[in-house]
């Protein structure tokens, strides 16, 4: 059974032109030709312009293509795995796309006061917007949550910058008690803890002891979180959560 270039062309969803131009480069020649000279394509010309289609909408060339399929040493199983692995990666690329994409959306939708120049400058890699969801989650209904999402919305670079800086100073602070040996329920120790509940009651909400024991036990279920203080420090994540217990039972 043969098929004709326009038969072809409507199977595929290309178009007469391009089968031609395939012919012409010797990409795609059909096997047959009919008694008036015009093409026809068999079924094995239909796998190869299959191959030839995957190829293409994974970004290869048209020389690149001719070369892969043409190698001597590929079989099908092997262009069906590597389309497989090419096609996987896509989405994984296309997934990524979309998180980005719904990022960028509630961060407009939060209206974060910042350029596009700026944030990279403050933020980095880190997006505050991407904890977002989870924040709402753990505390959409409080009055805490509220008063954050009130506050940050009209944060400035400069207040951003600050608000690094008193963080950073709090985090080596105790990465450094921590490296000297200082138990967590030390006077020391339990005054860092009292500064970083401290500085989460300046820059995002009044945070009680309670709420800041809450804060503490986060950081060592929450896999996320201990990711981030352990890579400051090992063990960083439960050495501030085993501080703010003491303090909490201080005050």
């Amino acid at each position: 059974m043969s098929f004709s270039v326009g038969q072809v062309a409507r199977l595929a969803g290309v178009t007469v032109r391009t089968l031609h131009h395939y012919d012409e480069l010797g990409l795609l020649s059909p096997s047959e030709r009919s008694g008036a000279g015009y093409r026809r394509y068999a079924e094995a010309d239909l796998e190869r312009l299959q191959q030839v289609l995957f190829y293409r909408e994974l970004g290869f060339g048209l020389e690149e293509i001719a070369a892969i399929l043409d190698d001597p040493a590929s079989d099908e199983m092997t262009h069906l795995r590597r389309q497989h692995e090419l096609l996987t990666l896509r989405i994984g690329r296309l997934r990524d796309m979309v998180a980005a994409v719904e990022i960028a959306m509630e961060a407009r939708s939060r209206n974060i006061a910042l350029t596009p120049e700026e944030r990279f400058e403050v933020f980095g890699d880190f997006r505050p917007e991407e904890h977002e969801a989870e924040a709402e989650r753990r505390w959409g209904g409080g009055e805490e949550y509220a008063e954050s999402r009130r506050r940050v919305a009209a944060y400035t670079k400069a207040d951003w910058l600050q608000l690094q800086a008193e963080g950073a100073g709090i985090v080596a602070d105790l990465v450094a008690a921590m490296k000297a040996g200082l138990p967590a329920d030390a006077e020391q120790v339990m005054d860092l803890a009292e500064r970083h509940r401290g500085y989460i009651s300046r820059w995002f909400y009044p945070c009680t002891p309670a709420i800041h024991r809450g804060l503490g036990q986060l950081y060592v279920s929450d896999p996320r979180f201990t990711a981030t203080f352990e890579a400051m420090a090992p063990g960083l994540a439960a050495y501030l959560c085993a501080a703010v217990e003491a303090n909490a039972a201080r005050l």
